[in-house]
């Protein structure tokens, strides 16, 4: 028998898990013998009563059946050879509390493994129970007096590390496979880390929903994405320098896809397709905005002197070549001339003074700047959506030319159940069959996994890559014995990786996530156990919603959450800054509080971005479920890094460089369980505090 130490599991299927849909663990029944009754304890080996007997007096020895013996064969070693079933060698007492007895190759000694708690120890557990514990008809004690097993809903252990609850200790804990410095290819086994938490319980009730008719993520598929989204931004930024002279906005691309996603109807998970408009309004105002130059706020005087030199100028050569009106043009000079002549008199002007006359310039001149530069604009928006949908088309038609060659076809959509039952959300769930995936090699470096495929190496450290392990086991349905999980990583991160941009530091504030201190008092405190806003890579709950269903899906996704539909839970949201993202986002949480009766909350944290405010933070301002607001302070509170799975750990935090506010979103019910009082309220403000101010 293999040692049990880092996959914890029970021999001959002794307390095997199976997963249900909704995500929880059943535990199977007990082996059946061949009359199909339990197996019960069984007796000691006759081993010693035979050398007990007088050699003088013959003997009999009964062969064992054949299926006796075909059971012994899937035994773990034993001390004990010739015993009929060692595992159950223990006392009646220890049998029904769950312990088993098992022999360890590695140390060559006995353990006891308990099948309840899965705990083992080296020296036999000494049971203990209260004088009025029935062991027969109630062995761990449910039913009798004391304190209950199961915890409640203010347990506070449910959000602490489990490292601070000790276990029982009854004798000499086993050491963990990896203190053995005999077994070099066995690996700790992270069944926690600091930086998430899935043993919480969700809260979370939704309508059944039929599953999602993608097609499964492959690897070849993602290496294509790339090139085609790589190409897209490269003739975004060639449009941006060839008609309007400057460069593509930093992450407006980024930007563009997400606010194209949420209006898009398309098949695509990342591409838009299918958009009532082809002008992303996103797009149209970042670009417009960086007509006819770009500005950033200056260091110094001198700064502020060259940019309003260099708008002034800008602005009369842009006015002087657009097919713009005769008064358009006159306004725009008289302003230029008029700029001029201040900063030939003003020699030594104030910082502000020059920021003053930027502002006067830019308020006078950019109306007419816009209206000449419309359609040249509108232009650039228009091709970047047609040749996104061009680039849908090959992906569809590659995607599904792979899939035939496997003799599996593009299946017609499920209609939706007709009456829905409520039950516990549940990850998403691919309709389309999986072919098997081709090989991704894996390489360790230090604190880092490389996940090769086809020449192109991803990158990703070893605690996340334990991470994405588990979230695989709690949530894929179609790979027990993860065959096509190294793929389906790499394709996971090759698709965030097409997501972020191509630039060294692009993207990021796209994953930013919340501190675990905070996310530990949301759950403590306001019962929140679902991020709406997240991915595999940065999740902190086993729940979760993210923008890509079929690539997230297999480690835990319910999908995008625009799409996602809960009548019972609380949740936190951080959105990503997209400012048509964030208003849809208020519109959708707003209709589920009106339809839901019972108990919701969404607790929102969003940038204090009030020069000027944006639509996003008036909804939520002026929303009738807004129930308590509260402001973190610039530079005193903390983000996650959006690149947290690449970076070191001394810069897993930063300090946020604007005010986030937080808005409470709860229907009565919700209100009632999960209401903002003031001391919860000041238990989150302290949560949030980098702990260099703690």
């Amino acid at each position: 028998m293999e040692s049990v130490d880092s996959q914890r599991k029970v021999p001959n299927g002794e307390g095997k898990l199976t997963q249900s849909p909704g995500g929880t663990n059943d535990v199977s029944q007990p082996p059946l013998q061949t009359d199909g009754k339990p197996t019960s304890t069984i007796a000691p080996s006759t081993s010693s009563s035979l050398s007990s007997s007088s050699s003088s007096v013959p003997m009999t020895v009964q062969i064992p059946h054949a299926n006796q013996l075909a059971r012994q064969s899937s035994l773990p070693l034993s001390p004990q050879p010739l015993s009929p079933d060692p595992v159950h060698d223990l006392p009646v007492e220890l049998l029904q509390a769950g312990w088993r007895k098992f022999w360890s190759r590695r140390e060559q000694r006995e353990y006891y493994f308990n099948k309840n708690t899965n705990e083992s120890l080296w020296d036999m557990p000494q049971l203990t129970h209260s004088p009025h514990q029935d062991l027969l008809t109630d062995p761990l004690g449910i039913s009798g007096p004391g304190p209950s097993p199961l915890p409640n809903n203010h347990d506070l252990r449910l959000s602490r590390p489990s490292i601070d609850i000790p276990p029982q200790q009854v004798g000499e804990k086993r050491r963990a496979s990896f203190e053995s410095q005999n077994s070099p290819t066995k690996r700790p086994a992270f069944t926690y880390s600091p930086f998430w938490n899935f043993e919480i319980p969700t809260n979370c009730v939704i309508f059944e929903r039929v599953p999602c008719s993608q097609p499964p993520p492959l690897p070849e598929i993602e290496q294509m994405r790339a090139q085609l989204v790589a190409r897209l931004r490269q003739h975004c930024q060639e449009l941006c320098h060839t008609r309007e002279g400057i460069d593509a906005p930093v992450e407006s691309f980024n930007r563009w896809l997400l606010e194209r996603k949420v209006c898009d109807k398309g098949i695509d998970s990342m591409l838009p397709s299918a958009c009532a408009r082809e002008v992303s309004p996103s797009m149209y105002r970042e670009i417009m905005n960086d007509i006819p130059v770009k500005l950033v706020k200056p260091k110094y005087s001198g700064d502020a002197r060259k940019q309003l030199f260099k708008y002034a100028e800008a602005a009369k050569k842009m006015i002087e070549t657009r097919n713009a009106s005769s008064d358009s043009r006159k306004v725009v000079k008289w302003n230029v001339e008029d700029t001029f002549t201040w900063l030939r008199k003003q020699q030594n002007a104030s910082y502000e003074d020059y920021l003053e006359r930027l502002a006067h310039l830019k308020r006078q001149c950019q109306p007419h700047i816009m209206e000449a530069a419309k359609s040249s604009v509108e232009g650039i928006c228009s091709k970047i959506y047609n040749m996104s949908c061009e680039s849908v088309r090959k992906l569809h038609d590659r995607h599904w030319q792979i899939l035939k060659e496997h003799n599996i076809n593009e299946p017609a959509p499920l209609p939706n159940p007709p009456n829905p039952r409520k039950v516990l959300c549940y990850s998403v769930q691919m309709m389309v069959p999986c072919p098997h995936h081709p090989q991704v090699e894996m390489l360790q470096e230090k604190e880092l996994h490389l996940l090769k495929y086809n020449g192109e190496v991803l990158k990703l450290n070893s605690s996340h890559f334990y991470k994405l392990e588990q979230l695989y086991k709690l949530h894929c349905r179609d790979d027990q014995r993860f065959e096509n999980f190294l793929s389906r990583v790499w394709c996971l991160l090759r698709r965030y990786q097409t997501l972020f941009g191509l630039s060294e530091n692009e993207g990021s504030g796209l994953q930013g996530a919340l501190p675990i201190s905070v996310f530990e008092c949301l759950h403590r405190v306001f019962g929140v156990t679902f991020e709406c806003f997240a991915s595999p890579l940065n999740c902190y709950y086993r729940q979760y919603c993210s923008a890509f269903s079929d690539t997230d899906g297999y480690f835990g996704s319910r999908g995008p959450i625009l799409n996602f539909h809960p009548v019972v839970g609380s949740f936190e949201a951080n959105p990503p800054f997209c400012e048509e993202l964030m208003e849809s986002m208020v519109d959708h949480f707003e209709n589920l509080l009106m339809e839901s009766q019972e108990p919701l909350s969404f607790i929102v944290f969003i940038p204090e971005w009030r020069d000027p405010p944006t639509e996003a933070l008036i909804r939520l301002e002026s929303s009738r479920f807004k129930r308590k607001q509260v402001v973190l302070s610039a530079y005193e509170h903390e983000y996650r890094n959006g690149f947290q799975h690449v970076s070191s750990k001394d810069d897993a935090n930063f300090k946020s460089l604007h005010g986030t506010v937080v808005i409470f979103l709860q229907n009565d019910a919700g209100f009632a369980k999960w209401g903002p009082t003031p001391e919860k309220v000041k238990e989150l403000l302290l949560s949030a505090k980098p702990k260099d101010t703690v």
